[in-house]
């Protein structure tokens, strides 16, 4: 899987929190609220900003599993979080899914993680879900909306080129990109899932600007090899909309969504 670095999450993770789909997190939280001892499986867990983001919304008795590939970003979590009862952390491999450690998961969590799978590998994942009636909550997938407040003429080819950019593999296959939530929604529909979708964007102004900053200078390379702008034609749009962040008034939206998928009883 394509590495994220602690930096970049560090970042993020502001933006993130205040994103989320407020409706879904309070609906999950009334769920784990029925259940007597709640076991939750985050995967992909970076630097632990999902059990940031959460764990003080939900029961407070409720275990978590925090599960990530990398080893920097699993001990960065760790360090982060600290020495708490009811946290553990393992180094996992996601391409193994099918011993995905889910004995007595009440449900598995995840942020910004589905847009970078196949639709074989959701595929897959619903159904070892679906095996053990365990629910899902995948929040922070990528929907492809860029839009700015003030234009410049390339915005919507450099749109279309990064969305076409998010299909390349990024460990887990020929990735969903923007269509992740949608697919998921379908699959676990499929499975005898109650579904829930929330809107989660990133809203962005002149006081998120190194994040808008990273962000666009991490389109550099995908649009490159994508290869439908000039390097020169790029390099300009970058320039022009690095310019803007500071200026008063002006902002960013990067679309993302969120889906709840719970087992009926």
């Amino acid at each position: 899987m394509s590495g994220f670095n602690k930096d970049w999450l560090a970042l993020r993770e502001p933006v993130d929190m205040r994103a989320r789909g407020k409706p879904l997190v309070e609906q999950l939280s009334q769920h784990l609220g029925g259940i007597e001892r709640p076991n939750i499986l985050d995967i992909g867990c970076g630097t632990g900003s999902t059990w940031r983001s959460l764990a003080h919304r939900f029961p407070a008795h409720a275990k978590w599993q925090l599960l990530d590939y990398d080893p920097l970003l699993l001990a960065e979590a760790e360090r982060r979080i600290g020495d708490q009862q009811d946290v553990s952390f393992r180094q996992f491999d996601l391409n193994e899914i099918d011993t995905l450690p889910l004995t007595e998961v009440s449900v598995v969590t995840a942020s910004a993680l589905f847009d970078l799978c196949s639709a074989d590998f959701c595929d897959h994942f619903a159904k070892t879900l679906a095996a053990s009636k365990t629910g899902l909550y995948a929040a922070l997938n990528y929907d492809g909306v860029m839009e700015w407040s003030v234009a410049h003429p390339l915005d919507e080819q450099v749109a279309h080129d990064f969305n076409q950019h998010q299909h390349f593999d990024k460990g887990f296959g020929p990735a969903l990109g923007p269509h992740a939530t949608a697919h998921l929604k379908q699959g676990f529909e499929r499975l005898g899932y109650a579904i829930s979708v929330a809107t989660s964007p990133w809203v962005m102004g002149p006081d998120d600007g190194d994040l808008q900053a990273a962000f666009l200078e991490g389109l550099e390379q995908p649009l490159s090899e994508i290869g439908t702008l000039t390097d020169v034609q790029i390099r300009h749009w970058l320039d022009f909309r690095l310019a803007k962040i500071a200026e008063a008034g002006s902002s960013c939206v990067v679309g993302h969504s969120d889906i709840l998928a719970l087992p009926r009883h």
